[in-house]
């Protein structure tokens, strides 16, 4: 953490929003469905942090068998239905974003999500023009994570060193990912879906520090940033 932070890099689901157990949810019952038995929790640990995509390529290696054609359309429906009534920001979440903005950082989003989910989730819990348009999705990149390309454009797009950056993540994954482009990774557990021995995880990936909430992360922030 020696150089000078310039640009904040935020996860999304499971660190600006609560998302990650409505959206594990909704694909264990469409796995299941498909004959592929899992449970929502287990949908969490195993693929949490990765897009739908990879998620569904490697189930289907896994079982030798093709999801239905429609498997990813219903999925995105249903999501879109229960954010609607469910989904929450991360609590205290928009103060630690403003405050950042405040002290002359920038921030950005860097997501596993597709554009038109983070576009949903965003304007429905007050956060998209805190970000737009530096919102930025592993469908923009060749490779997600845990590979380097998504933070890479992000600190590319902003025009910032990746050695001056620092992203806040929750996933083994998006740590992994961080760490590979060369930026600070701290790591977030105030997400319903962080259970026993998240932050454990997030430590074994490479997080240099642990948040457990927003107001932790608020408070290492202002110091890290000179706030």
């Amino acid at each position: 953490m020696g150089a000078r932070i310039g640009l904040v890099i935020f996860d999304c689901d499971g660190v600006l929003v609560d998302s990650e157990m409505i959206a594990c949810a909704v694909e264990a019952r469409a796995l299941t469905a498909a004959g592929y038995p899992i449970t929502t929790a287990e949908v969490a640990h195993r693929y949490a942090g990765v897009s739908d995509a990879d998620m569904r390529r490697a189930i289907e290696e896994e079982s030798g068998r093709t999801l239905p054609e429609d498997h990813a359309a219903r999925c995105a429906a249903e999501v879109e239905d229960v954010y609607g009534r469910e989904l929450r920001a991360v609590q205290g979440i928009a103060a630690v974003v403003d405050a950042v903005k405040e002290s002359g950082a920038q921030v950005c989003i860097a997501s596993s999500s597709a554009p038109e989910r983070l576009r949903l989730a965003l304007g429905l819990t007050g956060l998209w023009e805190r970000f737009a348009p530096h919102v930025f999705s592993a469908k923009m990149v060749a490779r997600g994570k845990p590979a380097p390309d998504l933070f890479l454009l992000a600190a590319r797009t902003m025009q910032v060193e990746p050695a001056a950056c620092l992203v806040v993540e929750d996933s083994a994954p998006g740590i992994r990912a961080a760490r590979a482009a060369g930026m600070t990774a701290i790591g977030f557990t105030g997400g319903s879906h962080c259970g026993a021995r998240h932050d454990a995880r997030l430590s074994e990936a490479g997080a240099e520090l642990i948040c457990a909430d927003a107001r932790a992360l608020g408070l290492l922030l202002r110091d890290l940033l000179g706030s």
